[in-house]
């Protein structure tokens, strides 16, 4: 039970401060923050659209969501690059279909100090 706990104060904890820094593109965002973040962004993005099936109302909700996450999204990416020691230019390699793939790899990179450290 405790761990259920855990991961859920991370999920909530990384969500959170993400909408709170969304305009905030200084700083670093660890695997984690980015990760879970992405998590509680996708659970929220099946539920609306699961539910645009039952009602055009969910539709139109589903919709504002998609366009609200994309200024948190876009600066926990720059935040999350930086910390991976990457320029936040390489965010607009995701622009090409190929170039996705290899921001998804950036975004999986340890932090630049951790590979300093060891």
């Amino acid at each position: 039970m405790q761990d259920y706990q855990i991961v859920t104060d991370k999920l909530i904890n990384a969500f959170t401060s993400a909408w709170k820094r969304s305009f905030d593109y200084s700083g670093r965002a660890d695997r984690g923050d980015y990760w879970w973040f992405v998590l509680a962004n996708l659970i929220i993005s099946v539920v609306l659209l699961l539910l645009s099936n039952a009602s055009t109302f969910f539709g139109w909700i589903y919709s504002l969501w998609a366009i609200a996450t994309i200024v948190p999204s876009i600066s926990l990416s720059v935040r999350r690059l930086r910390d991976a020691g990457k320029d936040w230019q390489w965010i607009f390699v995701g622009i090409t279909g190929i170039g996705s793939l290899w921001l998804l790899y950036l975004h999986t990179l340890p932090s630049a100090a951790l590979l300093r450290a060891s």
